[in-house]
């Protein structure tokens, strides 16, 4: 790929996430797979820091998929399959994405390849998410993160500005944030730490502002959803409602699912634009609410629609432990600062 419009300082990024976050070595084999929608300076970034490591990255772009995780099977060529079984890298633009498709799980099950769920970073969100040091902020996201694995069967209670008003119990983590990618896993971009919900506990009203159904898109009028164990009902959004509810119904199995997590953001340098969701939910106070079946029970995956709401509050136990967006207990802040220290 010509790379004579590279700016260094998106160069700098792509090296910051390829080498230090995901580890990269010249001699492992890395796939980067984006799609004809995404955006192609993240891709030549990232080739050109491969190459500036020393190594022969493998290039693929496919037509832009109409959903993602299984749903996407039919659109996969098995060629494509054939190329990530042998990575020891595979970084992932595509949006919607390959994550949860039959070729991704049957890749993961291998359990050789580190896979980077990058989903539509532009290049902007990979100058703000990784144009400085991980250092400044993986502190904080580590102290939380063993908070909130600390707290497993207490009470969650999230309101927003504009509504939001949901109780549940925290579930276990499903996943980890490691400072650096080593072992063969799925990996997102860091900035963010998730709440998991046990699925039946989780009810009250949920306000979003943005949403991926089938596109990312923000709302002119927010949307509404209605939990008492499953979805209940959806409301607002103008035309953007009937995409959703029909995205609900296509990942829950022919009815409406679940809550499948929420988050809190924490990167210092993501902004909320309404044009990218893994920036806008790595905004402070940002949360991305995922909506279907999760990938542990039958008929789930990476299928599920998600939505982000802002200027969040989060109560654990009873205490407030992030207050309009920013994170106020005492004890994460006393832990972020022993670790940086």
């Amino acid at each position: 790929m010509a790379n004579d419009r590279l700016r260094p300082e998106l160069f700098s990024a792509a090296q910051a996430f390829l080498v230090d976050y995901l580890n990269y070595k010249g001699s492992e084999q890395l796939v980067i797979t984006g799609d004809t929608a995404g955006d192609q300076a993240v891709i030549e970034a990232l080739n050109a820091a491969a190459i500036a490591a020393g190594g022969r990255p493998l290039v693929i772009i496919i037509p832009q998929l109409p959903y993602q995780g299984k749903l996407a099977d039919p659109y996969l060529q098995p060629a494509l399959g054939a190329a990530v079984n042998m990575a020891d890298l595979w970084v992932d633009v595509t949006f919607p994405y390959i994550a949860g498709s039959d070729l991704h799980a049957a890749c993961m099950k291998q359990n050789r390849t580190r896979y980077m769920l990058a989903s539509d970073m532009n290049a902007d969100a990979l100058l703000r998410l990784f144009g400085s040091s991980m250092d400044e902020y993986f502190p904080l996201q580590d102290a939380l993160d063993r908070k909130l694995a600390a707290a497993v069967g207490k009470a969650v209670r999230i309101t927003s500005a504009l509504g939001t008003d949901v109780s549940f119990t925290l579930d276990k983590p499903h996943s980890t944030r490691p400072r650096r990618a080593e072992k063969p896993g799925m990996y997102t971009i860091p900035g963010s730490c998730s709440l998991n919900p046990e699925l039946e506990s989780v009810k009250g009203r949920i306000v979003v502002e943005t949403v991926f159904h089938e596109y990312y898109t923000p709302l002119k009028e927010p949307i509404t959803i209605e939990v008492d164990g499953r979805i209940q009902r959806v409301s607002g959004g103008g035309a953007e409602r009937a995409i959703l509810e029909r995205a609900l119904i296509r990942a829950g199995g022919g009815q409406y699912g679940y809550i499948i997590h929420f988050t809190q953001g924490l990167h210092p340098h993501a902004r909320f634009t309404g044009r990218c969701f893994v920036d806008d939910m790595r905004v402070s106070g940002c949360d991305a609410v995922g909506m279907g079946l999760p990938w542990w029970v039958p008929g789930g995956g990476e299928n599920h629609p998600d939505a982000v709401m802002t200027m969040q509050s989060v109560w654990l136990d009873g205490a407030l432990i992030v207050d309009q967006g920013n994170i106020v207990d005492a004890d994460t802040i006393a832990a972020q600062k022993t670790k940086a220290a």
